[in-house]
Parts: C-alpha cells; structure tokens; sequence
C-alpha cells in the first residue's frame, strides 16, 4: 500500500507541533490537527457517494480549504483536479466534462457557476478533533490527481499523476531544500500549481508552513522578518523585484529561495545574488513531472560552478536527462548540441487523461517523457534551457498557450486572422501579445473587452499590432518568431 497522505498519521503520532499557519485568518494546525480535518473532510465525501477513483475538482480560492480537501480526496482513494480560482465558466465546463468529475468541492460564490454536484467545506476549524479515517488502500500507479495542462492544439490536457508520483516528489524536493523541523517555510505558489508540491514536502518534513493566499511583496518580506522564514519560494517577477530595493534586514535568516516556472533572466539571477548571497534553488520540471520530481536543479552547494547564472543545474536524485533530435527521438545528442529535452523518472505522468494520440508522442515505451522544452547538456551534464519547441508563453510562472488564446479571439467579428506571441518583460519574464488582421477598422478595445470577458485574466493580450497580413512559410505556417523579431521592445 501506498497512500501518500499517510505521512499526517507517522507526524501526528510523533510530534506536537505546529506545521501550518494561515497569517491571514490568524489559524495554526498540528499534523494531528491535520489529520483529524482530512479525515472528516473525507467522511463528508464519502458520505455523498465519493468512492475510489471517482474524479472531483477544487475549484476555491488558495486556503487551508483548498489543501485539506486536496489531501481528503487522496486520502479516500478519489482523483483530485486542481483547478485556479480565476477559470472562466467555459474552462472549467470543459474539464468536467473532460475528466467526468462527480463532484465539485467549492464555495458559496461558485456553487451555481456549474451545473454539477457540489460540496462546500465550512467551519472546517471544528474539525480538528474528528476522528481518524483510514487511508484507502492504493498503489504506486493508483492516480492521486489529473493536472490538466494546456496544448499548443488550444484544448488541455490531463496529466495522470499517481502516489507513487507524488512519493518520488516529495522525497526529492525534501531531499534538496534539506527539510528539517525547525525550517519555517514561506509559500506562495497556486494550489492549483505542481508547485504547491514544495509546500507538502515541508509538511511532510513537519517544518512550518506559512500560507499566504495571495501574493504581496509587503506582507512577503513581513513575514519573511517576523517568522524568521529559512526557505523562500519565489519565482522571477518575485526575484526581480527583490534586485530592485534592499531588503536584507528581512531576509536575514533566509538560507534559499526557490525559483521555478519560468527562465530566470541572468542578470537578474546575477544581482540578487551579489546582493543578498542567499543561494536560488533553481528547478527545472513540468506539471507531467510534479516540478522536480523527475527534473533537474541547481542547489546550493553548485554555487562554487555557478558562476554563469544560467543553468537549471543536475537532475535530481532518481532522475535521467538527455537532449534527442527535435525530428528523431531516437538520436541522442552530444553535449553542448541543441535540441529537445527528454526526463526519465518515477514522478514521469502515467500519460494524458483519454488521449492516446498525445500520449504516444510525448511519453515514449521506455518511460523517456518529452518535454517540448530545448536545450543543451555542458560537459559536466548540467542543463541549459534555450527556446521552446511548443510556442508556449511563460508570464510570471503562469503558463499560456497562444493557440487556446487564437481559438477564443478568432471568435470576435471584426478579427480576420490573429496570432498571439510573445514579448520580452524584465519583470514578468513575458508578456501575451496579438497581431491582428482585421476585416476592416480596427478594434482594440472591443477585441480586449472579448478577451476579458471570455478568458482568464492573465491570458489577456497585453497589446495589440495591426498588420495586413502574418508572416507564414509558404502561405501557411505561422511564423511566431518572426512576429517577436519584428515587435522586440
């Protein structure tokens, strides 16, 4: 048996301490405290005819609801979708109907979006005493989650992630922060992210979790002074804004930071290294790999090589990379050639929800996961990140595929032809942008106003360029990297 929420019984039975703190609400919780929660919230599912393998989506804002109802569903042997508070109705439709879910575990404000049962987890506080209910009996390969990730085809895909995955990422993110009891832990990363991934290894290892629902720079670094905080998460935005002022009297007891979900520019990386010598966990690994639970890192004892500020370092432990040929995944490539990046690993997905097609070309027989991304191995096997097979863009850790985008936009009467791309942004990394060829006047605000109301906010094009035509190879094939050549800023 293998149910990954049963490291809350081995902490419970051995520690009275607190591991978890939500500064906005004032609430602490002991692992038992945990437990008793999970367990209730369990019973109440169970109670409503969730059995082992039924899917349910968390459709709630970053709370301790949200976590507890993930970890309840994993206890009882059901498959959790994780999904953001900000999805439009239209996102979330297709994802139920997708993956069939039972049920959705959400709020008052969300209960009548969707025409599917829900369950709404209140007065969750008075929980911590309920009994305990056992963990379902599962396995490695028993799926714990669908994490639905989006395809440059504009339709996401559910990423099956078993316990057997999740045991793999915990062990290794545990492995490379050096998890301790006495770490206080500052977490930032969606809940509906792979990366809350690092916040249950710090659960995991009954060091203090502090949650914050939604990011500020200023509560952030309160927090990192007052809780005397020793492993940061962070992201590049977060990175970048830290160069940007002096704020070492609140990262004094600081030891890392992570970053992660997208490329840490190198003189960014550079700066805020020379000015808080506090070294940057930088992670490399996909929703299909649980962040690095099959990937690669830069950890702290890499900083006498790392002089480059580029690398996304060595893979970690349990963990295989090489570079194939873009065209034949058979041809492996020497060092320092480009090409695309392929993991192998125990946290590697079982394959994509229902989709056979996507499947058998990113995840081959002998269990190598392609990841679309490009890059090199040096001589010493670390891994450099240059490009992007898929046009995915990366705009503050969140992830935007253009063709989704097109498909919503295309939509609108006055476009003709569109093509979302990118542009650089110091802070943000990336931006979403549209060149448009309109049917006849131009419409920028009423184009907007459509994205608004029929995509999520982020995915929203940040500007929009009228052209006559878009550049294509023969007629045909978009060139996106022409549109970024000719719209640099």
């Amino acid at each position: 048996m293998l149910n990954i929420t049963t490291f809350l019984d081995a902490n419970s039975k051995r520690l009275n301490k607190n591991v978890l703190f939500n500064p906005k609400n004032g609430e602490k919780y002991t692992s038992k405290e945990i437990l008793s929660i999970v367990s209730e919230i369990g019973r109440n599912l169970k109670d409503i005819g969730i059995k082992k393998g039924d899917r349910v989506l968390i459709y709630l804002n970053n709370s301790e609801e949200y976590l507890f109802s993930l970890f309840a569903i994993w206890r009882i042997g059901a498959i959790a979708i994780p999904t953001n508070r900000i999805m439009t109705q239209s996102e979330l439709e297709y994802i139920i109907n997708d993956s069939t879910a039972k049920l959705m575990i959400t709020d008052k404000q969300g209960k009548d979006l969707i025409k599917i049962n829900t369950y709404i987890p209140e007065n969750i506080v008075e929980y911590k005493t309920c009994d305990v209910l056992e963990a379902e009996n599962t396995n490695w390969d028993d799926l714990c989650q669908l994490q639905y990730t989006s395809g440059t085809t504009g339709q996401p895909k559910g990423a099956m992630l078993t316990h057997g995955n999740y045991f793999t990422a915990i062990h290794n993110e545990c492995d490379v922060l050096t998890l301790k009891q006495d770490d206080v832990f500052l977490g930032i990363y969606p809940m509906a992210h792979v990366g809350l991934s690092w916040a249950i290894s710090a659960l995991r290892a009954a060091a203090y979790y502090i949650l914050i629902e939604q990011f500020n720079i200023d509560e952030y670094l309160k927090l990192c002074e007052e809780e005397k905080v020793t492993v940061l998460t962070g992201m590049p935005p977060v990175i970048h804004s830290l160069t940007t002022q002096d704020a070492r009297k609140y990262l004094k007891t600081v030891r890392e930071i992570i970053s992660g979900g997208g490329p840490l520019h190198k003189k960014i990386w550079k700066d805020f290294h020379q000015t808080y010598q506090i070294p940057i966990i930088n992670a490399y690994g996909l929703s299909e790999t649980i962040v690095i639970g099959t990937g690669t890192v830069i950890r702290p004892e890499d900083y006498w090589e790392a002089d480059r500020f580029e690398s996304v370092g060595h893979p970690v432990c349990f963990s295989e990379v090489k570079i194939v040929d873009e065209l034949d995944s058979s041809k492996i490539l020497d060092e320092y050639e480009h090409g695309e990046i392929a993991l192998r690993g125990p946290a590697v997905a079982k394959g994509y929800w229902r989709n056979i097609e996507k499947t058998k070309s990113s995840f081959l027989e002998d269990g190598w996961f392609l990841t679309g991304d490009i890059g090199y191995l040096d001589s010493d096997n670390r891994l450099f990140i240059t490009d992007r097979k898929k046009d995915m863009i990366v705009m503050s850790g969140w992830k935007i595929y253009p063709t989704e985008v097109e498909e919503v936009l295309i939509k609108y009467p006055e476009v003709k032809e569109i093509a979302i791309f990118s542009i650089n942004d110091c802070h943000r990394g990336e931006l979403p942008v549209a060149a448009v060829v309109w049917q006849n006047t131009p419409d920028d605000e009423g184009l907007l106003k459509y994205a608004r109301e029929n995509l999520s906010r982020y995915k929203v094009p940040r500007k929009i360029f009228a052209l006559d035509e878009l550049p294509r190879v023969n007629g045909w094939k978009l060139l996106r990297r022409e549109l970024r050549k000719m719209f640099k800023q």
